[in-house]
C-alpha cells in the first residue's frame, strides 16, 4: 500500500487536470451506455413492431414513464428521434474521448517529465560515496527504462481502470433495473475472474522488478563497452564482449517472456469464464422470452449489459498488470530518490571568507564502507597558504582519498578538514569549492564546444578571459586550429582530442576559475613527454601564488615543495623537504630512486 501512495505522489501537481479528465471519462461512459441502450427500442419498436417489456414490477418510475412513452410513439417518428440521439451521444462521446485521452496523456508525460527531474537532480546531489556502489548504467536505467515503465501505468492502465470501472457500474445499474433476479450472476463472475487476475498482477510485479534489473545490467553492458571501446578493440575482446551481451540479453528475453505469458492468458482466462456464464443466461432466460414475459429487446439489452462488464472486467485485468510493472519500477526509482546524501550542508552553513591562512587535516581516518575497511589512518598534515606540499606514496595507498576529503567530496570518518582554523563543514558547499581548482589525472569533458568546457560553471566569464586562461594553460594555439575555433564540438567525453589537448583545456578551466587553492592528483601521469612539458609549463604559471596540494608522480616540482608527505597503505611514514626524506624515509628513497633518478 506504501508503494501505492508514494506512486500517487507524482500525481500530486497535476491533480486538477486529472480530475478534469476523469470527470471526462466518467460522462463519456455514460454515453457509451446510452448508445447500447439504444438497442432496445430498435429491435422492439422499429424492426419487430413489439412492445418493450421490462420484466422489473419495480421499475423507477422515470423509466417506466419513458418505456410508456416509447411504446406508444410512431415508428416512424421514433426512429428519426432515436438516430438524432444516437449521433448526437456518438459524436459526444468521441469529443469526450479524445478529451480524456489527451488530458491524461498530458499528465502522464507531465509526471514522466517530474520524475526524470527528481532523479536527475537527486543524482546529481548525491554524494561521491553513493556513486562508488551503484553502476552508472544502471542509474541512466532508472531515468530511461523505469520512468518509461511508470508511464504505462499512469497513461493506458489509468484511462482503462477509471474508464472501466465506470462501465461496469453503469452495467450493473442497467442490468439490475431491467431484471433483478438475472442480474444477481453478476456477483458470481466479479470474484471467479478477480482471483486469478489478482494472482497473475502479483507475479507480475515480481517478475517485472526482475526485468527491470536485467535491463539495468543491459544498459551498463552497453555504457560500458561503447565508451571503452578502445580497450576492446585493443585487446581483441569483441567476441567476449558479444558474447556476454548475449547472455545479459538472453536473460531479460526470459523474464519479459515470462511476463508476455502471463499478460496474454488474462484475455482468454475472462473471455473462457464470461462464454460459460453467458450460456447459462441465455438458458435461463429463454423461458421468459418465449412466455412473453421479457422483450427480445430488452434480453438483447440485458446480455449486452452482462458482456460490456465482461469486457472491462479484462481490460481491468490488464490495467492492473500495467500497474503491477509500474509499481515495481516506483520503488526502484524511489530507491534512488530516498537514497541519503552522506555528505549534507549544515543548515547554519556559511559562506567561506576568501582562504588566508592554512588547510588542516587533523586526526583524520576514513573509509568508504565498513567491509572496504579503513583506506586512511591517523592523519595529520598542516597546509600553510602559498605553500606547495606533494602527496606520494605507491599506488592504492589513498592519495587520492586524502585530497578529495578537502572539497569534501567526502567526509571523515574520524577527524576533521580544517580551513583557517574551521571546520569545512560550517561553510556552503558552493562556496568551499568555489575556492578549490581541480586538475586530476582523467581530463573530463562534456560533448559540447571548447568554449562550454573551458568556461565550465561560469557562466558569467567573457570570450577574451577564456582566451586568455587558454593562452596560459598552452591550449589557444591548438584550438586556432580546429574547424570552428573555440566553437568547435569536442565531441563524447573529448574523443576528437588527444590526451594533452583534453588536459590542457582542463587546465585551462581552472585557471579561469581562479581559485586560491589547487589540488593536482598526477595530472600529467598518462601523457607523452612532449604534452608533459607543456602541461608541466602551465602548471608552473598557475602554481604561482597558489597554496597547492599536489599527487606527484612523474612532476618535477617534488624537489622544490615545500613539504612531501609520503603516505603508505593508509598511514603517513614522513613528512618533511626533499633533502630530509631521502635521508629519514625509506620508501622516499626508494621511490626517488625508481621514477625521478633517470
Amino acid at each position: 500500500m506504501n508503494n501505492y501512495i508514494k506512486l500517487l505522489r507524482f500525481l500530486k501537481p497535476h491533480l486538477k487536470i486529472f480530475y478534469i479528465a476523469i470527470v471526462a471519462i466518467f460522462i463519456g461512459s455514460i454515453f457509451q451506455v446510452f448508445q447500447y441502450s439504444m438497442l432496445v427500442p430498435l429491435i422492439d419498436r422499429i424492426f419487430t413492431n413489439q412492445k418493450m417489456i421490462v420484466p422489473n414490477s419495480h421499475l423507477p418510475q422515470f423509466v417506466a414513464h419513458l418505456v410508456d412513452q416509447i411504446n406508444s410513439m410512431d415508428r416512424k417518428y421514433l426512429l428519426k428521434i432515436g438516430l438524432i440521439a444516437f449521433m448526437i451521444g456518438f459524436v459526444l462521446k468521441q469529443f469526450l474521448t479524445v478529451t480524456y485521452e489527451y488530458l491524461i496523456n498530458s499528465v502522464s508525460q507531465g509526471v514522466m517529465r517530474d520524475i526524470r527531474y527528481l532523479l536527475y537532480s537527486k543524482i546529481q546531489d548525491l554524494s561521491m560515496e553513493y556513486f562508488s556502489k551503484k553502476r552508472t548504467g544502471e542509474l541512466i536505467s532508472r531515468i530511461t527504462n523505469d520512468v518509461n515503465v511508470v508511464e504505462n501505468a499512469v497513461s493506458y492502465a489509468c484511462i482503462d481502470l477509471f474508464r472501466q470501472t465506470f462501465m461496469i457500474i453503469f452495467c450493473v445499474i442497467t442490468s439490475f433495473v431491467l431484471y433483478p433476479k438475472g442480474a444477481i450472476v453478476i456477483f458470481f463472475i466479479f470474484p471467479v475472474i478477480a482471483l486469478p487476475i489478482s494472482q497473475i498482477g502479483k507475479k507480475l510485479r515480481k517478475i517485472s522488478k526482475g526485468t527491470q534489473e536485467k535491463m539495468a545490467d543491459i544498459n551498463s553492458h552497453l555504457l560500458e563497452t561503447i565508451s571503452g571501446v578502445k580497450v576492446v578493440k585493443a585487446f581483441c575482446s569483441e567476441k567476449y564482449e558479444k558474447d556476454r551481451f548475449k547472455v545479459r540479453n538472453q536473460d531479460f528475453y526470459k523474464l519479459k517472456m515470462k511476463s508476455v505469458r502471463r499478460l496474454i492468458i488474462i484475455s482468454p482466462l475472462t473471455e473462457l469464464i464470461a462464454g460459460f456464464f453467458m450460456v447459462g443466461v441465455i438458458a435461463a432466460l429463454a423461458a421468459p422470452v418465449m412466455e412473453g414475459k421479457m422483450s427480445f429487446g430488452v434480453l438483447g439489452m440485458f446480455i449486452g449489459a452482462i458482456m460490456l462488464i465482461i469486457s472491462p472486467v479484462k481490460k481491468i485485468g490488464n490495467a492492473v498488470a500495467l500497474i503491477q510493472q509500474g509499481l515495481a519500477a516506483n520503488s526502484r526509482i524511489y530507491e534512488v530518490l530516498e537514497a541519503e546524501i552522506v555528505v549534507k550542508e549544515s543548515s547554519s552553513a556559511v559562506e567561506l571568507p576568501r582562504f588566508s591562512s592554512s588547510i588542516k587535516i587533523e586526526n583524520v581516518d576514513f573509509h568508504y564502507h565498513q567491509e572496504s575497511g579503513i583506506v586512511l589512518k591517523g592523519i595529520n598534515i598542516e597546509v600553510k597558504s602559498g605553500e606547495v606540499v606533494a602527496i606520494v606514496g605507491p599506488t592504492g595507498t589513498g592519495k587520492t582519498t586524502l585530497v578529495n576529503l578537502i572539497p569534501r567530496f567526502y567526509d571523515p570518518t574520524v577527524g576533521r578538514v580544517a580551513i583557517d582554523g574551521r571546520d569545512i563543514k560550517e561553510f556552503t558547499l558552493k562556496s568551499l569549492r568555489g575556492q578549490i581548482g581541480i586538475v586530476s589525472q582523467e581530463a573530463v569533458l562534456f560533448n559540447d564546444t571548447v568554449r562550454s568546457n573551458i568556461a565550465y560553471g561560469m557562466p558569467n566569464v567573457t570570450q577574451s578571459q577564456i582566451e586568455d586562461a587558454a593562452q596560459k594553460a598552452f591550449a589557444h594555439q591548438f584550438v586556432m586550429k580546429m574547424p570552428h575555433g573555440y566553437d568547435t564540438m569536442v565531441g563524447d567525453r573529448g574523443f576528437r582530442l588527444s590526451g594533452g589537448e583534453k588536459q590542457r583545456l582542463t587546465i585551462a578551466r581552472a585557471i579561469l576559475k581562479n581559485a586560491p587553492i589547487l589540488i593536482l592528483d598526477e595530472a600529467t601521469s598518462h601523457l607523452d613527454s612532449e604534452s608533459e612539458q607543456y602541461i608541466q609549463s602551465a602548471l608552473y604559471e598557475f602554481m604561482k601564488g597558489r597554496t597547492v596540494v599536489a599527487i606527484a608522480h612523474r612532476l618535477s616540482t617534488i624537489k622544490k615543495s615545500d613539504k612531501i608527505v609520503v603516505i603508505e597503505k593508509g598511514q603517513i611514514v614522513g613528512q618533511g623537504k626533499h633533502e630530509e626524506l631521502l635521508q629519514t624515509c625509506q620508501l622516499y628513497n626508494k621511490l626517488y630512486t625508481m621514477q625521478f633518478q633517470a
